[in-house]
């Protein structure tokens, strides 16, 4: 007797509210109670169709999105198609939709995301500062280096472009000089000779060569057993060192202006030193410079940049937390990589508080023997008549004034020269290099501004707030890079890379409220 096994000993069960098996401490909770909160069909311009199925709702898709950033760090697009599928709190968020693909995932934060995600960071963050009471005021500021999405050596030095690009003008000028005088000579006909040479002007050069000789290029001849033409061989040439200045150029333009090299694999990269370089010879790697504004252990704002100073940095951030908030910072606290004239300056305009470490700090502030040196130009005294006295009581006369370099203010610095220094007795300790006479360089306002830097920071005030700064940002970066394990970039371009890295603050900010929650809702 045969009969029909359509039953299985393990039946699914699951309750009619899913909600009902999610605990109550999980983080999508947290999650929906920020996200609830912000109209997120603003951010997408949804265009009706008649035919074809009915489409994924965008902000289902970008819940599951954010949630993913926010629980892992970082995940895949496989892997949140999979949570969709597996996990009931995905399930829950998506509300009876259908799981999407990673294909369908993809394409939503490509053609979604891309402009509209520093909108939706901010207002996340609205929300979450507004429920924690997040003080703007205070922000500490820090950047590191994230390695890019693109291969180790697949470099290109801007320096090396502009040198063989040199040496290729000068084989081109020789070339011309050997045409004018071994093809043209008898024609009466020459070809201006230039130092630098446009790639227009190369193919006019060709032309006209081609046309004065009448050469046919059809019958030009190439393999083993032929002969090639002294007509040919300098046809081709020029031909070769015009591809060969093409090529220059398009380097030098990726480059730019203020990059020194970039990578073949993700133009946008640069190449930096990494703090961690796991190849151990202290090679370049191609990277961005990530900068991140901390509030209260949250980030207020972040920034990419495709070079690695720092202090070129901090005006940009500024003018993003500016454009995000209304306001900047009164107190904007940073190491001494961001410590310039022209930040601090900045800060003096735009009314914030000078908490910048500069690159003496330690040395002026600890070092005894170093600050006390009287061999220090800021240690020499002055006479009675305002001059400058070196420690043998010899007078240092002023000599011109020279503007300082990279600076965006206009202002100068002081060139002072000892009026002699023939037979001094302090020589060996003052100035042991110098072939003539001492010469020193005073910019007063900046000796000022170090003063007031060290007169803020040495404060009570100022030693908790750079305490605050070791623990808030560089905090940050161990949760990023450490807990949630994200050492490398996945996306490649300038502008994937900003909104990868704004999701990834988007979920950290989620993850830190849900974690102080907790810990509030423990301690009552």
């Amino acid at each position: 007797m045969n009969t029909n096994k359509n039953y299985t000993p393990k039946q699914l069960k699951l309750p009619i509210e899913i909600e009902k098996i999610i605990e109550i401490s999980d983080p999508v909770y947290s999650f929906c109670e920020i996200v609830d909160c912000i109209d997120l069909s603003k951010y997408f311009v949804v265009k009706g169709y008649k035919t074809g199925r009915p489409r994924y709702s965008y902000t289902k898709l970008l819940k599951i999105v954010l949630f993913s950033f926010m629980e892992n760090g970082y995940l895949s697009l496989r892997k949140i198609e999979k949570s969709c599928k597996t996990d009931i709190r995905y399930m829950w968020l998506l509300d009876d939709m259908k799981a999407p693909s990673f294909v369908t995932i993809g394409n939503f934060i490509k053609d979604n995301l891309t402009t509209k995600i520093k909108e939706i960071f901010t207002d996340i963050n609205k929300v979450i500062f507004e429920k924690e009471n997040v003080d703007l005021s205070h922000t500490y500021i820090d950047g590191t280096k994230i390695e890019a999405n693109a291969n180790k050596y697949s470099w290109v030095w801007k320096k090396s472009c502009i040198k063989n690009r040199d040496k290729t003008f000068e084989k081109v000028t020789n070339l011309i000089a050997e045409i004018n005088e071994e093809d043209l000579k008898l024609l009466g006909v020459k070809i201006e000779v230039r130092n630098e040479y446009a790639i227009e002007y190369l193919e006019e050069v060709l032309e006209r060569y081609k046309d004065l000789l009448s050469i046919d290029i059809t019958k030009f001849v190439r393999g083993k057993g032929t002969r090639k033409t002294s007509y040919q061989k300098r046809y081709e040439k020029l031909i070769e060192y015009k591809e060969k200045l093409k090529n220059y150029a398009k380097h030098i333009e990726i480059c730019g202006e203020k990059r020194g090299s970039y990578s073949k694999t993700d133009n946008s990269a640069t190449f930096m030193r990494i703090k961690k370089d796991y190849m151990g010879n202290d090679q370049l790697l191609p990277a961005y410079n990530m900068q991140v504004a901390v509030c209260d252990e949250y980030i207020a704002t972040v920034d990419v940049k495709q070079y690695a100073s720092d202090m070129d940095c901090f005006i940009p951030l500024m003018e993003k937390f500016h454009s995000q908030y209304g306001s900047y910072p009164k107190y904007p606290v940073a190491d001494a990589g961001y410590g310039s004239f022209n930040n601090y300056i900045y800060c003096e305009n735009k009314g914030m508080e000078k908490y910048m470490k500069f690159t003496m700090f330690e040395k002026e502030t600890k070092d005894e023997k170093y600050r006390n040196n009287p061999y220090k130009s800021t240690n020499f005294r002055y006479n009675e008549n305002g001059e400058l006295i070196c420690p043998n009581n010899r007078k240092f006369q002023f000599k011109f004034e020279k503007a300082i370099k990279g600076n965006n203010y206009g202002r100068t610095e002081e060139i002072y020269e000892c009026e002699s220094c023939e037979g001094c007795n302090h020589k060996q300790e003052c100035c042991p290099k110098a072939k003539l006479n001492r010469t020193i360089k005073i910019n007063r306002e900046l000796t000022s501004i170090h003063q007031e830097v060290i007169k803020n920071l040495c404060s009570i005030h100022g030693a908790l707030l750079c305490m605050n700064r070791s623990i808030q940002a560089e905090g940050t970066y161990g949760i990023l890079k450490w807990d949630k394990s994200y050492k490398r970039l996945k996306r490649r371009g300038l502008e994937s890379v900003i909104l990868e890295l704004t999701m990834i603050s988007s979920g950290f900010n989620l993850y830190k409220y849900h974690n102080k929650k907790n810990k509030r809702e423990k301690c009552a």
